[in-house]
């Protein structure tokens, strides 16, 4: 039987993809290309930019703050097989917005403070980001945007730092200006709410906060939400259902409460 260059291209990609396929935290499938030492690096050489273009908060109070809560969650992790420790870096910026990247980077921007009221809201709001990285959401939109043909040798570029650096930013969630956070897909971040909110209880913050974060969030949004189905990020009243639903078979955590200051 003869088989065309093309038809033998797509099933030779065909088999390279299912051995590629692994499952998320929460039993989702996922396409990931990249090894973690790949994504580390890319995301070590990203932060090492951001805090070269962004302003870095240097009040010892807010940054003992963040740090404790940040290390409440990242202390229940265990060692990570990729980096060496979790590097925490607070920008000054109003922007209500924090991330984690691969390689171990917390970043978390003074606005944020302002709508996340207490240790536990903002407890909530990290956890959200340190599960994007446990759940290789980076890994997962940098090999989707591979898959869709941006250049065959866009990863190692990417990796290295090249002209395609942008493009490796916007998998990690980094805009062009990389004050900028880009929302993940619907599914990534509704996955981030549930592995939050179990990573925020383990270290011993009150899960229920999460849902008091995102009412907060509603507000401060001012009622200028789009629709949900025009957005990438599923709605505050969407959330907070999942969240509630979560919660009522959450265990309690055995590690004693934070007690995180500011």
């Amino acid at each position: 039987m003869k088989y065309s260059i093309s038809t033998l291209f797509l099933l030779s990609t065909s088999v390279l993809l299912s051995a590629c396929v692994t499952s998320s935290p929460t039993g989702r499938n996922q396409v990931l290309l990249f090894d973690g030492p790949e994504m580390a690096q890319l995301g070590e050489q990203s932060f090492a930019e951001m805090k070269k273009q962004e302003k870095i908060n240097s009040d010892p109070k807010i940054n003992t703050y963040v740090q404790c809560v940040s290390t409440s969650i990242t202390n229940t992790l265990g060692k990570q097989p990729d980096f060496d420790q979790w590097e925490v870096v607070v920008f000054d910026s109003p922007q209500i917005n924090a991330f984690a990247l691969p390689g171990g980077k917390i970043g978390v921007y003074t606005g944020l403070l302002n709508v996340a009221k207490n240790q536990d809201q903002l407890a909530a709001v990290i956890g959200h980001e340190i599960a994007h990285v446990q759940a290789n959401h980076s890994n997962e939109r940098l090999s989707n945007t591979k898959i869709a043909g941006y250049g065959s040798d866009a990863g190692k570029a990417m990796i290295e730092g090249s002209e395609y650096q942008e493009m490796g930013m916007a998998a990690l969630g980094l805009g062009v200006e990389y004050g900028i956070i880009m929302p993940y897909g619907r599914a990534q971040e509704s996955e981030a709410d549930i592995i939050g909110l179990k990573l925020m209880n383990n270290a011993g913050f009150d899960p229920q906060q999460s849902v008091d974060l995102w009412k907060n969030m509603a507000v401060a949004s001012g009622g200028n939400e789009p629709m949900e189905f025009l957005s990438t990020h599923p709605s505050n009243k969407t959330r907070i259902q999942n969240l509630q639903q979560e919660l009522k078979s959450l265990p309690k955590s055995t590690h004693a409460r934070p007690q995180c200051l500011l």
